[in-house]
């Protein structure tokens, strides 16, 4: 009896102690309140917008294999002879990098599979912070509030091609020792500078000896750094401004529909987590990439046939193969276009867009609001249709970097093939921005002919005259809802004394004088019932009683 009541006694005494040392805690930092907000935050549910967690736990597999590889990899460019188990390569000089990724790849257990599975996450990562950006950039989400999260993803993106390529150049084999020789000439192509930062850069005269010894600590610590600082902020942002979500009843610009963090949310990004960590290792043992013993240690005077570098670097690859050989002599310098301009203006004015473009966008629209809900990519057929350009842009650059094998490949003539990729990159995004936009005004007038009339059932109705009429069926209310929870901007006018400028107000008229639905549609006085006129606005909400003319187009 005494036993127990000191047992309890011992417990009560534990318990006090360790609720003081909670409220002595939570007295300097927000662990009750802040935990119990953060474990209730509602995510939506949308599988779109799980492309962002991907790029976050394919960085986490990076993390963990690149660290294991680290254990055993050596950047040392002094020159050994090889005596290890591949015979092909046995006796051959090579790098202390280059032999070291062989140890890895051939007598460290389990190194060929964390190095495949190191490179297939590298290459999911890029790709899921590509998607995440496009998911972004069509629904409208980077506008404010979110533009500082806009401006820390496309750095990020920019970070992944850094940490990207000079992983890639670690092994100091034949094809990535090409692509540090391309990198090389593109900044010799830099005015007047070109040649110092090369020479700063690879420590010496081409190929140097200490360039994989440099690019190995940028690699592990530096780039990995600032993603790390970089994904923090944009998911503190992500908790501070809360989710964008797609329109729906109970959906507004007040609130977040979804699943909570904890347990529903958790459970799911857990089980994405796992089933993506399976699906690479899958990839990385049975998929086989970047087998560098068949492509030989670097040799300078060296060039591998067909040599591609990876997809997302491919865009360059293919700008400098299209760009017509062009240099200029200027007092004793030559400037290399055919470099220059390819490799670093047109990478350059591309990410400037990037970053420009919320604001851009701001600018011409005049919105000064705090939209949540996301947009429908086609009731914004300009931002779309400039979307689709620039995705159409990319792609041709892409199939140019492989212009040889796609020639090899089918029996085609290289310079054919090259005139044609370029007539396309000129013509294809242009012709892109015009079908995409008289699609998504197609789709805006399908959209209006299902609130007027309702979906077809397939059955045909006969009057009794003899006429004959589709029958169709009420939207849904879920669906009715979606279709008219929708903002149709309307361009501004020239009104100096408010900053619009008639620049501005030519702009605005471009980018929204077809947003808004047809005028021979009958269904938007419907669907515009109750709406409310705010700063040349009008943003439809649910369908009300009462009906409201609808503002004519401005010409």
């Amino acid at each position: 009896m005494n036993r127990s009541r000191s047992a309890g006694g011992r417990r009560s005494a534990m318990r006090e102690r360790v609720e003081r040392g909670f409220h002595a805690v939570d007295d300097r930092l927000p662990v009750a309140n802040g935990s119990r907000a953060l474990l209730r935050k509602a995510f939506p549910e949308h599988w779109s917008f799980l492309l962002g967690e991907l790029a976050l736990y394919s960085f986490l597999v990076l993390l963990l294999t690149g660290t294991y590889l680290t254990l055993f990899f050596d950047p040392d460019m002094t020159q050994t002879r090889y005596a290890g188990p591949y015979a092909p390569l046995r006796g051959q000089e090579m790098s202390q990098a280059y032999a070291s990724t062989l140890e890895i790849s051939f007598e460290v257990r389990g190194g060929l599979l964390m190095r495949q599975v190191h490179h297939w996450a590298a290459l999911l990562f890029l790709s899921a912070i590509g998607l995440h950006m496009l998911r972004v950039f069509f629904t409208g989400a980077f506008r404010k509030p979110r533009e500082t999260n806009w401006l820390i993803g496309v750095t990020l993106f920019v970070l992944a091609l850094v940490e990207g390529f000079t992983g890639y150049s670690l092994p100091d084999d034949l094809l990535s020792g090409t692509g540090l020789r391309i990198a090389q000439g593109i900044m010799l192509s830099i005015p007047v500078v070109g040649t110092y930062v090369a020479m700063f850069v690879f420590g010496g005269e081409y190929p140097g000896h200490e360039i994989i010894e440099r690019l190995y600590p940028v690699h592990i610590l530096f780039v990995p750094g600032l993603l790390l600082a970089l994904i923090a902020a944009h998911l503190i942002l992500v908790v501070v401004l809360k989710h964008t979500q797609w329109s729906g009843p109970g959906r507004t610009n007040a609130n977040v529909v979804g699943h909570a963090m904890y347990p529903q949310f958790m459970a799911r990004s857990t089980g994405l987590f796992l089933t993506l960590f399976g699906v690479l290792v899958l990839l990385g043992g049975l998929a086989q990439i970047n087998p560098v013993w068949n492509y030989g240690p670097y040799r300078a005077e060296q060039v591998s046939t067909a040599a591609q570098p990876d997809w997302y670097v491919g865009f360059l690859e293919g700008s400098l193969r299209l760009m017509p050989p062009f240099e200029t002599a200027l007092f004793g310098h030559t400037v290399m276009w055919n470099v220059l301009v390819p490799a670093v203006v047109l990478p350059g004015l591309l990410f400037m867009l990037l970053y420009a473009y919320p604001f851009f966008e701001r600018w011409v629209t005049g919105e000064d609001g705090t939209p949540h809900l996301c947009d429908r990519p086609r009731n914004r057929p300009v931002r779309t249709g400039l979307g689709v350009a620039g995705v159409t842009f990319y792609g041709v650059l892409l199939i140019a970097g492989g212009n040889d094998v796609l020639a090899h490949t089918f029996d085609l003539s290289l310079n054919a093939l090259t005139w044609t990729l370029r007539g396309l990159l000129v013509v294809a995004p242009p012709a892109a921005f015009l079908l995409t936009r008289h699609l998504a005004l197609a789709l805006q007038r399908h959209d209006a002919e299902r609130l007027d009339e309702g979906d077809e059932t397939g059955n045909v109705r006969q009057s009794v005259e003899g006429t004959f009429s589709d029958d169709h069926r009420p939207l849904p209310h879920g669906e009715k809802y979606r279709l008219t929870a929708q903002s149709f901007p309307r361009p501004l006018g020239a009104d100096p004394e408010r900053g619009q400028s008639r620049m501005r107000a030519a702009f605005s008229r471009w980018y929204y004088r077809d947003a808004s639905l047809p005028e021979e549609s009958g269904a938007i006085s419907r669907q515009r019932a109750g709406t409310r006129e705010d700063g040349g606005r009008v943003t439809a909400g649910p369908a009300r009683t009462g009906r409201r003319s609808r503002p004519r187009r401005p010409r």
